[in-house]
């Protein structure tokens, strides 16, 4: 089962943001206004910030209470990477998203063998522009 990034992002509608931050030099802040914009239905997820609001959405503290999920958005280090990838497969999310310079091969393979698509070191506003997407998804 392989979907290339095109019939991922469309068919995408649930995302929760790993690593979700507040501040607005910080590239999770402008990707997931760049996804709330085409669309998406996204939930930030970030310990330190729970109970807050990143663009009008309330961030929760763990990836389970983002859930149901299509897939996971992640914005951590690669070594940190692998755990993410391990609890949203737990969870059922159907993809695995690791931003620009992430990459967690391991933990890639443990998520295809479950038949969950992996996505590593690309950012969807970019792959958004390159392959031509709408304006928005649904």
């Amino acid at each position: 089962m392989t979907m290339d990034i095109k019939d991922l992002l469309l068919t995408t509608r649930r995302i929760a943001l790993v690593g979700a931050s507040d501040r607005p030099d910080r590239p999770s802040y402008g990707v997931m206004k760049f996804l709330l914009n085409r669309g998406y239905d996204v939930t930030p997820v970030n310990p330190t910030l729970e109970g807050q609001e990143i663009h009008g959405r309330k961030v929760v503290g763990k990836l389970a209470e983002a859930g149901p999920l299509d897939l996971v958005d992640v914005f951590r280090r690669s070594e940190e990477a692998g755990k993410v990838m391990d609890e949203a497969v737990t969870l059922g999310a159907r993809a695995v998203w690791l931003q620009l310079g992430v990459v967690n091969e391991p933990a890639a393979g443990r998520a295809r063998a479950k038949g969950v698509e992996v996505v590593m070191d690309r950012c969807p506003a970019i792959e958004w522009g390159r392959l031509g997407l709408p304006a928005r998804v649904g």
